[in-house]
């Protein structure tokens, strides 16, 4: 039998436009100050804007916190089901 996977609460917290606190991260992709690309429990979150900077990052946790002018948020893709759940579409 398949083995089940638990996979970490993903979560979004944004304050002011200038802080974002993420649960749930995977891995971090790429960062730079216009962009930095999170690979999340429920997908690939882009995060844009201006003068972006990584304040913290733990990825046995997964916790980021992201700092910066933030214009825009986006999901790309999504999170990838398991071999069961294909079973049953």
């Amino acid at each position: 039998m398949g083995e089940i996977t638990k996979t970490k609460p993903h979560t979004l917290m944004l304050d002011n436009r200038s802080r974002l606190a993420i649960t749930g991260a995977e891995d971090v992709n790429g960062f730079n100050e216009e962009a930095v690309s999170v690979k999340t429990t429920d997908g690939t979150l882009v995060i844009k804007g201006s003068g972006l900077h990584i304040e913290k990052l733990n990825l046995e946790t997964g916790d980021v916190s992201v700092e910066g002018k933030i214009n825009a948020m986006q999901y790309i893709g999504g999170a990838s089901k398991s071999k069961l759940s294909k079973l049953f579409r």
